[in-house]
């Protein structure tokens, strides 16, 4: 028998480990370290919303679901989707409850991405679109943005990214890394720019309820001609703080949710039962935690934002998700460079810039989902740090 090494699948040995986990993997073996990285919410799940899954236990309801997911959960999809963006669909068709949002972005992939298809991805943007667009035989196109253009998409930028060959465009907005927002002018702009192709999009929601401009979110699919190609991408991890209950879900045109069923049904068989119950809970009663979380998240940015600047680093306003991109180009260090001495220096972990796209070198993410007391402690020690350099 050869080395199992030669056995494996190539595509996925060429695909490169998520450069968001090195630094935390070294700094666990670290004492005293501070972690600006993970984009997790610091808040325990709402209490309400916890009860419902611990009672929903209690009552035995612990069977498979649907494979679309518990009926009642589809519907308060539509129902939360209708009444906070303005955005339509049918629950017995168009809707698909998944094992995160990540699960739905892979599924979208698997059904519309055949051999040689491109993808556009803007970057910087969360490192999992151009991974799973390869594993299908995809080829990802990375369109750069720029702090200059508040890291939004430009229109003409993207047509001159669009051949025979373009399959889809991925539109990850509110972003991550960088909290960039597109306005409804915005987005009406880039669906002038596809209105007659055959591009389909994924629009990746999944912190729309964490922007913090005057418009507030708008949904892609809300823009006129848009929602016929377009499968929206959320869930409940941010929002309302359920990362570990693994639930998110894809809306969009039944043809291709039909489709990204049959992958769920073989691969994943239908969503945590006991989860569904909660978010049922989270999506009628919830309104209330949104509110309070943002709030919070809200003065935490404007804290995280003007600690930056006070030491003298440039650093990019975000207008939504939980987290600032600040440049360390003046600084005269990579991404990783200055990640890899803030870590051993002054014990912060903070994500290189480039690991969410090439153009993000010369940039570092970091996540302000941690208490003020946290980020304060934190901000302190990258000051001396900056001080010291």
């Amino acid at each position: 028998m050869k080395n199992v090494s030669e056995l494996l699948n190539p595509t996925v040995v060429n695909i490169k480990p998520s450069g968001i986990r090195k630094y935390f993997d070294i700094a666990a073996q670290m004492d005293d370290v501070i972690s600006l990285g993970v984009g997790e919410p610091d808040f325990p799940t709402p209490w309400h919303v916890r009860q419902v899954g611990i009672k929903s236990i209690e009552d035995g309801c612990t069977f498979y679901t649907a494979n679309s997911g518990l009926m009642e959960l589809r519907e308060e999809i539509c129902n939360y989707l209708k009444r906070r963006f303005s955005v339509e669909y049918k629950p017995e068709s168009e809707v698909l409850v998944t094992v995160g949002g990540s699960e739905a972005i892979d599924g979208f992939f698997r059904s519309v991405v055949a051999i040689g298809d491109e993808v556009i991805i803007p970057e910087p943007s969360f490192v999992c679109y151009a991974p799973l667009v390869t594993l299908c035989g995809g080829i990802p196109v990375p369109v750069e943005t720029y702090e200059k253009d508040e890291f939004c998409l430009d229109p003409e930028v993207l047509k001159s990214k669009i051949t025979s060959k373009t399959k889809a465009l991925v539109l990850p907005f509110p972003n991550n890394p960088t909290g960039a927002v597109m306005s409804r002018k915005q987005l009406e702009d880039i669906a002038e720019v596809i209105k007659d192709t055959d591009i389909l999009v994924i629009s990746d929601e999944i912190y729309g309820e964490l922007t913090y401009t005057e418009e507030g979110h708008v949904s892609f699919p809300s823009i006129p001609g848009m929602w016929e190609r377009t499968v929206l991408v959320s869930g409940f991890s941010k929002a309302y703080s359920m990362t570990g209950w693994r639930l998110g879900y894809a809306c969009g045109p039944k043809e291709i949710i039909a489709q990204m069923t049959k992958i769920h049904q073989f691969g994943i068989m239908s969503a945590p039962t006991t989860a569904q119950y909660a978010a049922i809970e989270a999506l009628k009663n919830g309104d209330e935690d949104i509110a309070k979380m943002r709030a919070e998240y809200d003065r935490r940015r404007k804290l995280v934002v003007n600690g930056f600047r006070s030491v003298g680093m440039d650093c990019f306003e975000p207008r939504g998700a939980f987290y600032v991109f600040p440049s360390v180009k003046k600084l005269g260090m990579t991404s990783e460079e200055f990640c890899q001495r803030l870590l051993e220096s002054k014990h912060v972990a903070v994500v290189p810039g480039d690991a969410f796209g090439k153009s993000g070198q010369g940039n570092i993410r970091v996540s302000y989902s941690y208490s003020v007391k946290h980020l304060k402690t934190a901000l302190e020690r990258i000051g001396e740090f900056i001080k010291e350099l």
